[in-house]
């Protein structure tokens, strides 16, 4: 089984789309699978002409398996400050069922922070939420910590960042 981790070109656009949406709907079944997130409708301008934009996926055969990214931090949240700082959100990691649990989020995360570190990101900011099945473990493992959890009955977002 080869598998391969490339930066995601144009002609690439509309299946990784697909892929994130599926993977959206079926993760996050509370939110409207038929709206597309703005980073999404604008992924071209986002993630390839953003000087701090990247994504990134893990293809098998042809077919995408997973996916990562990062946009510029938007500084939405009030009781985060990076202010700066060359801070970018990590964003849209994704794997398919068949391929969890074999390290390929940890080299999707790896090859996305040589990317980062090349193009001198300071810090790297990203929320999660306890009803993900070992989520706030992997980014802990990745050098993360948890910097503010939000007292919210449904989403408790975790807030965490690796400092560079």
């Amino acid at each position: 089984m080869n598998i391969t981790i490339t930066e995601v070109q144009p002609a690439d656009i509309p299946r990784t789309i697909d892929f994130v949406m599926a993977a959206r709907a079926e993760i996050f079944p509370m939110l409207d699978a038929s709206v597309v997130p703005a980073d999404l409708a604008d992924f071209e301008q986002v993630y390839l002409d953003a000087e701090d934009g990247r994504f990134l996926i893990a293809c098998c055969e042809g077919e995408i398996i997973a996916a990562i990214g990062y946009l510029p931090y938007d500084h939405r949240f009030a009781q985060l400050n990076y202010a700066g700082r060359r801070a970018v959100e990590i964003v849209r990691l994704f794997v398919s069922h068949e391929f969890r649990g074999a390290g390929l989020a940890g080299q999707l995360y790896e090859a996305l922070k040589v990317q980062a570190d090349a193009s001198g990101v300071e810090v790297l900011y990203l929320h999660t939420h306890p009803f993900l099945p070992g989520a706030i473990r992997f980014w802990e493992k990745q050098g993360f910590v948890t910097v503010d959890v939000e007292d919210d009955p449904v989403w408790q977002t975790t807030h965490m960042h690796c400092l560079r």
